[in-house]
């Protein structure tokens, strides 16, 4: 079998779709027995040194704390956000009071779905 050349190689790489790079990795990490991933470095250093930064926030649940004065606005804008609840579905949580409008979306939906019900007179949170 011929040997090849790294720019070989390289060629090959370059003309592979995503697809097909990831069967190589996962083909070489199970013939090599090693991992793609990569190392994590640990500094060992004297006790109460500073943490690692925790990783930025990219899943968001927007929370409806109080619906303040005008409330059939912030039904108005719950529907809106939320198609598939009816008109007494929406206004039964309004007035229920603390619930979950939006879970698990990105932090741009989130900011904006933040931005309507305040804007509709609402007290929002987002965790």
């Amino acid at each position: 079998m011929a040997k090849l050349t790294k720019d070989e190689i390289l060629k090959a790489v370059e003309e592979m779709t995503v697809l097909e790079l990831s069967d190589l990795v996962k083909a070489l990490e199970e013939k090599f027995g090693v991992t793609a991933a990569a190392p994590v470095a640990v500094a060992a250093g004297p006790a109460g040194a500073a943490e690692a930064p925790k990783e930025e926030q990219t899943v968001f649940n927007v929370v409806l704390v109080e619906a303040g004065a005008q409330k059939l606005q912030v039904i108005k804008t719950v529907r809106e956000l939320v198609p598939t609840l009816g008109l007494t579905d929406a206004k039964a949580k309004v007035d229920a009071g603390k619930f979950e409008v939006l879970t698990g979306v990105n932090k741009a939906a989130a900011e904006e779905a933040k931005k309507k019900l305040e804007t509709a007179g609402a007290k929002v949170e987002l965790k």
